[in-house]
């Protein structure tokens, strides 16, 4: 009972989620009905909970513009935090169990690969933010801590184009198994439009003009001469 006191619904509900592909997976192993290519499920399977955790991380602030929902932007750190520890197992699966630390066939594979260079540029670019998440960066950092921040507007797209482009089919003739790539991209990029600052004014003056209009339909009674 402790426990639930402490924590809100919506931070158990994101903590269940984030260990969930772990812990299916583990339940999966034990079982013995696990993939007959385990090293490729495991990464595909990490690699799609990393990605989902980090646009769920980016759709705190919108959705919070939209439904005025404030724990939202206080539960975007854990969001990131996860999506980053399942990207750090999804590339430690690749280059360790996949290719076995063979360092010079894992340069070459990525050249000869362009969507794994992008998923590598996007990982990278992905630890810093989750170095610098803590309060503490953000006084040390000052306002350079924002603007290290937004490069999760590339991360996020770059995220997608490389979980798009290592799937079978063609995501731009929208052929072959896109549908989940589909998917992001198009969540994503109601994110970034609603992150442009004319959509953003534009809701929020909608939001203050109901607000409005609900006052004047409910004045506030006179009070009572005396």
């Amino acid at each position: 009972m402790k426990i639930l006191n402490r924590y809100t619904p919506l931070q158990i509900a994101i903590h269940v989620y984030a260990w969930s592909a772990l812990a299916w997976i583990a339940v999966e192993l034990l079982s013995g009905t696990f993939s007959i290519n385990p090293i490729q499920e495991l990464e595909q399977r990490t690699g799609r909970h990393a990605i989902t955790l980090l646009v769920m991380s980016m759709l705190c602030s919108p959705l919070n513009m939209l439904i005025k929902f404030p724990e939202l932007l206080k539960r975007r750190r854990t969001l990131g935090l996860y999506a980053l520890m399942y990207a750090t197992i999804h590339v430690l699966i690749f280059v360790n169990l996949d290719y076995g630390l063979a360092w010079s066939l894992i340069f070459r594979t990525i050249t000869e690969k362009p969507y794994i260079l992008v998923g590598a540029t996007a990982f990278l670019m992905l630890i810093p933010l989750g170095i610098t998440s803590f309060d503490i960066w953000k006084v040390r950092l000052g306002r350079n801590w924002k603007r290290l921040h937004q490069m999760v507007y590339l991360i996020g797209p770059l995220a997608v184009l490389h979980f798009a482009w290592s799937k079978k089919g063609d995501f731009f003739a929208l052929s072959g198994d896109i549908i989940r790539p589909l998917i992001y991209a198009l969540v994503l990029a109601i994110f970034l439009i609603l992150r442009i600052p004319a959509v953003k004014r534009f809701i929020a003056s909608t939001r203050t003009g109901n607000l409005s209009l609900r006052f004047k339909r409910n004045p506030q009674p006179k009070p009572d001469a005396t």
